[in-house]
């Protein structure tokens, strides 16, 4: 497994963690000390670094505040205190069934194309009616990790083939907008500057100005078979307590329309 560097360096003092959690879920002390049912007294001490909270209580807070499991690690880490949260490969015994799951969610959802991603939209699995939506790809964009965001909106990947360019792109943007939000991951905040660069493809607008019709976003993707479009659905694991599946996620395709459906079935292998 490869070494989580930020794990290695000196965590920033815990109550300043905390405080950051709380700004970004827009709360005052108030409101989170009334969430977790303690003083407002207490939150201001342990922000300020005057009072270190007690294991139970750092984990009240973080629960309030919605704090990733890979992040409340870190929180337990800067109070000295020990991590509560494994992160395993998907092939960890302990993780056997969940990966049975995913690749029983995956495979059942063929002919129509399933993917598995990482917190960075990184592909874990896929099934095989993907590999028919990625043709034309320039090779470098398909070598490990594979990077969903990179892979639709850069001009030498799936861009060029999306009829509703402007108003997918817009879309995932704002997807990863909120997860910014959520996490402030800077991994995450790296990925949208790249994105933000390129350019859009065959001189098209990035501007998505004509408001979006029928009743969800639809990818619409121009293929050999025609233009075939999808809406999509996203599956997380519930309660989890690994950091791997807290942090994964399977997005499903199906067919907008009943030729996309035909022609998925016909570019899928038996």
């Amino acid at each position: 497994m490869p070494m989580n560097l930020s794990a290695t360096l000196t965590p920033r003092p815990v109550g300043e963690q905390l405080r950051d959690w709380r700004q970004r879920r827009r709360l005052t002390q108030l409101d989170l000390a009334d969430m977790a049912e303690t003083s407002t007294r207490h939150v201001s001490f342990i922000e300020t670094g005057r009072a270190m909270p007690s294991r139970a209580m750092l984990m009240r807070l973080a629960e309030r505040l919605d704090v990733p499991l890979r992040d409340r690690n870190h929180l337990l880490t800067a109070a000295g205190l020990a991590p509560m949260y494994h992160e395993r490969g998907l092939d960890d015994p302990a993780l056997e069934q969940a990966h049975a799951a995913i690749e029983l969610v995956l495979t059942g959802h063929e002919p129509y194309p399933a993917l598995a991603i990482d917190r960075h939209w990184n592909i874990v699995a896929a099934n095989r009616a993907l590999a028919p939506m990625l043709a034309g790809v320039a090779p470098h964009l398909l070598e490990a990790p594979i990077n969903v965001m990179r892979l639709t909106l850069h001009p030498e990947g799936v861009a060029p083939r999306i009829v509703n360019y402007a108003e997918m792109r817009a879309h995932l943007l704002h997807r990863l907008h909120r997860l910014l939000a959520a996490t402030g991951d800077p991994v995450l905040h790296a990925l949208h500057d790249e994105l933000m660069s390129y350019p859009a493809p065959d001189g098209r607008a990035h501007d998505a100005s004509v408001a979006p019709s029928g009743v969800a976003i639809q990818l619409q993707l121009r293929t050999e078979a025609g233009v075939l479009s999808f809406i999509s659905t996203i599956t997380v694991f519930g309660s989890p307590m690994d950091i791997t599946l807290s942090e994964l996620a399977i997005e499903s395709f199906f067919p907008a329309d009943t030729a996309t459906a035909q022609a998925l079935r016909a570019l899928t292998p038996e």
